[in-house]
């Protein structure tokens, strides 16, 4: 009887055991399983917002591009002077992709009529534009020349645009003068402010969609 009751006893020992061993099986099991779906959850959740932010990622980058302003076609642009630190830079020939997709069209029409008007040699009026700009830093090479003034210079269609900052004194009609007598220049459009605040004559690289105060001889920008 003894031994009947100690063998009992033994196999409940061992069976409590091996409960109690099969329980924490289970449980780091159970906790095993609850780490993989809350791993699983989780990725998910990345998933979702990760899609959800690739558009609108992409949004931000196609709005950046649509107002990003750049000289597509590579109209001469530059510096006459830079004395006034704080007169607005000219819009001059930067345009959104849009404007220059819409431009492209109106620029071989209005580049091509003067060729067919048989008042130009060349095909496109746009061709002489780089000549023009050479022309132009050839002939004002005395550095002291713009003292006082803030001046750039745009060509497009053989069209000059002067615009920038000048005290009241600089002489606005002589600098007109000395590029209408440029080589193969149809018109000069001479833009400049006394001032560096408020409405500019011309638009500019900071506002451009500001439209400016027009002058009389000054065709639409």
């Amino acid at each position: 009887m003894r031994l009947a009751a100690s063998g009992a006893a033994q196999y409940d020992r061992h069976s409590t055991e091996s409960t109690t061993q099969g329980d924490a099986v289970m449980t780091r099991r159970g906790a095993g399983i609850s780490a993989g779906i809350m791993l699983f959850i989780a990725s998910a959740v990345f998933d979702v917002l990760h899609a959800q932010q690739a558009p609108m990622a992409g949004s931000a980058a196609s709005a950046a591009a649509s107002t990003e302003r750049r000289n597509w076609y590579n109209d001469p642009f530059f510096a006459l002077s830079h004395a006034i630190a704080d007169c607005p830079v000219p819009l001059g020939p930067m345009m959104t992709r849009a404007q220059m997709e819409d431009d492209a069209h109106y620029r071989a029409e209005r580049g091509t009529t003067c060729w067919l008007a048989h008042k130009c040699t060349k095909p496109n009026s746009y061709m002489y534009d780089p000549e023009i700009a050479d022309a132009i830093h050839a002939r004002f090479t005395n550095p002291h020349a713009f003292d006082g003034t803030s001046l750039w210079i745009t060509v497009q269609r053989r069209f000059v645009y002067a615009e920038g900052c000048a005290p009241a004194s600089f002489d606005r009609h002589a600098l007109q003068q000395q590029l209408e007598a440029m080589p193969d220049v149809e018109q000069v459009f001479v833009r400049i402010a006394t001032g560096t605040h408020g409405a500019m004559p011309y638009k500019t690289l900071a506002e451009p969609d500001r439209q400016p105060d027009t002058q009389p001889d000054a065709p639409p920008q």
